[in-house]
């Protein structure tokens, strides 16, 4: 894939650029004159690398900006400038500008500052210079490139591992783990925006009998028959968790306790009254007991108590009969 390259420069800088790196031309590049657009921009797209002219107002400050923003700090950033330096020495002499621009721009953040000074008409500037300075940019842009690319790939891999980690194999749910982060997300979204929150958890009734009579593949098929008749019955809002073994755990983000007794009743239903089909000659019945609960205001941060009081109404659905649905308005 073609690098993406952001330019932040007058139309001058930018076919400066183009006319002396051809590197430039396998790339794809966007161009903005000015810089107070930039950061917009860059937050939406995120390109590779970004090119500041450092004659453009604000541009030492774009690069401070990328580097202390978390998100963005990986953007590799390079301040250009195609001001002669012999130039900017006749206006203040004995001032060396490349080291102090350089300077000022690594402090800043850039991840290199450049120079394209053009040849002048008395030869200060050397044909040979003046390549060695197109070689040295277009290395630093190639660099860039590299390594943001090395960036981009590891954090595929991240998000790969992330996947796994979060994912339960035999029923492609979320797992423990991915609850443990989710409900305290959950929680503290519903109390910063004053809306309801209510959870389900839901046990295969007599699962161990299944596995004795059938065995262990049988039931893990029906675990996954469960888990799709769970997701393709859900609202959008609803998130289905594997809990461990037989327990499954849904979160449902902005809804009252009667709405949620609502749900259980439904998915009690729709689980028990239709077999699971192992194969056409084997359909087992399956019914499930479920524990209700709503979040109260005393309840902690990470959902322990909130878990548990869902978890103890599960434990006298059981105890009433199973294949029943127990609320925490039944609580005494």
């Amino acid at each position: 894939m073609n690098a993406s390259i952001l330019i932040v420069g007058s139309v001058e800088f930018h076919a400066t650029l183009l006319d002396r790196l051809h590197y430039l031309a396998t790339c794809s590049v966007e161009v903005i004159p000015s810089t107070k657009e930039v950061m917009s921009s860059i937050q939406a797209k995120k390109p590779d690398l970004v090119i500041l002219s450092a004659s453009q107002t604000g541009s030492i400050e774009i690069c401070r900006l990328l580097k202390q923003s978390s998100n963005l700090a990986w953007i590799y950033c390079i301040l250009v400038s195609i001001q002669p330096i012999n130039a900017l020495e006749e206006i203040s002499p004995g001032w060396n500008w490349e080291l102090g621009l350089r300077a000022t721009a690594l402090e800043a953040g850039a991840d290199a500052c450049c120079w394209l000074s053009p040849i002048q008409n008395d030869g200060r500037l050397a044909e040979a210079e003046w390549k060695l300075q197109n070689l040295l940019l277009t290395s630093q842009i190639q660099v860039g490139v590299r390594q943001v690319q090395i960036y981009r790939s590891l954090m595929q891999s991240n998000d790969y591992l992330s996947a796994i980690a979060l994912a339960d194999p035999l029923t492609e749910l979320s797992n423990r783990r991915a609850l443990d982060w989710e409900l305290p997300r959950q929680i503290y979204n519903a109390r910063t925006r004053s809306t309801p929150l209510s959870l389900l958890i839901l046990d295969v009734d007599y699962f161990k009998l299944v596995n004795d009579n059938h065995g262990h593949l049988v039931g893990d098929r029906v675990l996954q028959l469960l888990s799709a008749r769970l997701r393709h019955n859900l609202r959008f809002q609803d998130t289905p968790f594997r809990y461990g073994g037989e327990e499954f755990v849904i979160i449902l983000s902005n809804t009252k306790l009667a709405e949620a007794e609502l749900v259980a009743q439904r998915l009690n239903c729709l689980i028990g009254e239709q077999p699971f089909m192992i194969d056409k000659n084997l359909p087992l019945n399956i019914t499930v007991s479920i524990g209700v609960a709503t979040l109260k205001s005393n309840d902690d941060d990470q959902g322990i108590s909130f878990l548990d009081r869902a978890d103890q109404n599960l434990l006298k659905a059981k105890n009433n009969g199973r294949n029943r649905v127990v609320s925490q308005s039944e609580e005494d």
